[in-house]
C-alpha cells in the first residue's frame, strides 16, 4: 500500500512539473489529450514512463504454488502404548535406530501382564481337568454307570474351559508374551519394520494403561521413512484447480534447485473457519530419504488453463461493475477498453473479450490514466 502511494505522489509530481514547467519554471510541457476516445500524450513527455506496458498473452495452463510441510506417512506409521501397566526395566533401541517388524523395544515389569499369564496357566489346569473328567464319564457311561446327562454336562464343561483356554492364551500371545510361565515380563514390540523416530520412555518410569485416553505422547513412535505425507493448505479460489491424482513438484529451502515428485492423494471436504483455507494431502517417495518429516516445503502444481488471452492482473481495474484496461495503441497513446474476464490465477486474468494476443496493455498507473480520461472526457474533450 505503502508503495503504491508514493507511487502515487511520483506521478502527481510529474504532472506538477509538467504544467509548471521544470523545476526553474522555464518550460510548460503540453497536456494529454483526448481525440477519438484515446488518452493521446504529447511526444516524449516525461509522464509516459509511469505508464509501463506489457503484451498480452496466449492462454495457457497455470502454475499454482501452495505451501505446507511433510508429515510421517501415517499408513505407514505406529504409536506404541502399554497395554499393562508397568514399570520399564529395560530400553532395548535408541531413537533413529532401524527395527524389524516384532522386535522388542522395551522390557515392562507388569503385575498386570503376570496375571494375563496366571489366567492362562490356571486356564490350561481346568482345561485338563474338564478333558479328563470327561473321558471318564463316557467310559462310565459306555459300561451303564453312568447317566447320558453326566456325560453331556461334562461336555459342555469340556467345550467352555477349552474356550476359556484359547482366549487367555491368545490374550498372552497378543502381546508377545509367553503363556507357560509367570514372569511378568511385558516385551513392547514393533507391529511394523521402520525406524524409532520417538522414544518418550526412560528406565524405571512407571507406565499407566490409560496413557492414550490422557493425550500422552506415545512410549515410542515407528514409522516407514521411505515414504512421507505432504500437507498443503489451499484457498477457496485455488480449489477448482486441484485434483486428486495430480501431480506435484515439491521444493525445499535446504536443497535449492532440487524437485521432488509426489502427487495428490485426498482434498479437505470442509474449510478452517480460523484460516479460511482447504487441507490438501500429497503423498511422496523418500527412498534416499533426504526429505524429513515436519519440513517446510512449496508444491506447484498445474492449474486449469484461463481463457484464450491472458493479462497480468495489475493490468485490470473494475469501474462500478465492469472491468478496463488501457492498450498501448501507439507511443503516448491509449485507448480504454472493456473487458469480460475469467478469474484471475497465479496473478495472470483470463481475458474473453477485449482484448486480443499480442496487444500491449498498461500494468501500472492504469487508475491514474483512468482518472485522466475522465477528467478529459467530462471537460468536453475528443
Amino acid at each position: 500500500m505503502n508503495r503504491v502511494i508514493w507511487w502515487l505522489v511520483g506521478v502527481a509530481a510529474l504532472i506538477l512539473l509538467a504544467a509548471c514547467g521544470g523545476p526553474n519554471g522555464e518550460t510548460e510541457a503540453p497536456q494529454p489529450l483526448l481525440k477519438d476516445g484515446r488518452v493521446v500524450f504529447p511526444q516524449g513527455s516525461p509522464q509516459l514512463a509511469a505508464f509501463p506496458t506489457e503484451a498480452a498473452r496466449v492462454g495457457g495452463p497455470q502454475q499454482m504454488r501452495l505451501t505446507g510441510r511433510l508429515a510421517w506417512d501415517e499408513e505407514r506409521t505406529v504409536r506404541l502404548f502399554p497395554s499393562f501397566a508397568g514399570r520399564v526395566e529395560k530400553i532395548l533401541v535408541k531413537q533413529g535406530e532401524s527395527v524389524k517388524q516384532g522386535q522388542a523395544l522395551a522390557m515392562l515389569a507388569s503385575p498386570d501382564f503376570g496375571q494375563a499369564q496366571a489366567d492362562a496357566r490356571r486356564a490350561r489346569a481346568d482345561f485338563a481337568l474338564a478333558e479328563k473328567n470327561l473321558a471318564r464319564l463316557r467310559e462310565l457311561n459306555a459300561h451303564g454307570v453312568a447317566a447320558r446327562k453326566d456325560v453331556q454336562g461334562a461336555e459342555a464343561d469340556y467345550t467352555r474351559a477349552e474356550s476359556e483356554l484359547q482366549r487367555a492364551i491368545e490374550r498372552v500371545k497378543l502381546q508377545g508374551g509367553s503363556s507357560e510361565a509367570v514372569d511378568q515380563m511385558l516385551a513392547l514390540r514393533s507391529p511394523i519394520a521402520g525406524v524409532v523416530v520417538e522414544r518418550n520412555i526412560n528406565p524405571g518410569q512407571e507406565l499407566r494403561q490409560d496413557l492414550q485416553l490422557a493425550n500422552s505422547p506415545a512410549m515410542f513412535v515407528v514409522t516407514d521413512p521411505t515414504r512421507l505425507w505432504v500437507l498443503l493448505d489451499a484457498t477457496e479460489r485455488e480449489l477448482a484447480d486441484i485434483r486428486v491424482g495430480a501431480p506435484l513438484a515439491l521444493s525445499a529451502g535446504v536443497y535449492p534447485g532440487e524437485t521432488f515428485a509426489a502427487r495428490v492423494d485426498a482434498v479437505s471436504d470442509f474449510v478452517d473457519p480460523t484460516t479460511r483455507t482447504i487441507r490438501v494431502r500429497g503423498s511422496l517417495a523418500n527412498r534416499d530419504r533426504r526429505l524429513k518429516g515436519e519440513m517446510f516445503v512449496t508444491a506447484e502444481l498445474q492449474g486449469k488453463s484461463l481463457a484464450a488471452v491472458q493479462v497480468p492482473a495489475k493490468a485490470v481495474f473494475l469501474v462500478g461493475e465492469q472491468h478496463f484496461a488501457f492498450v498501448e495503441e501507439a507511443p503516448g497513446r491509449y485507448a480504454r477498453v472493456e473487458l469480460k474476464v475469467d478469474g484471475e490465477r497465479g496473478g495472470m486474468v483470463g481475458i474473453l473479450s477485449g482484448l486480443a494476443p499480442g496487444q500491449r496493455v498498461v500494468t501500472e498507473g492504469g487508475l491514474f490514466l483512468d482518472r485522466i480520461y475522465r477528467e478529459l472526457a467530462a471537460a468536453g474533450h475528443g
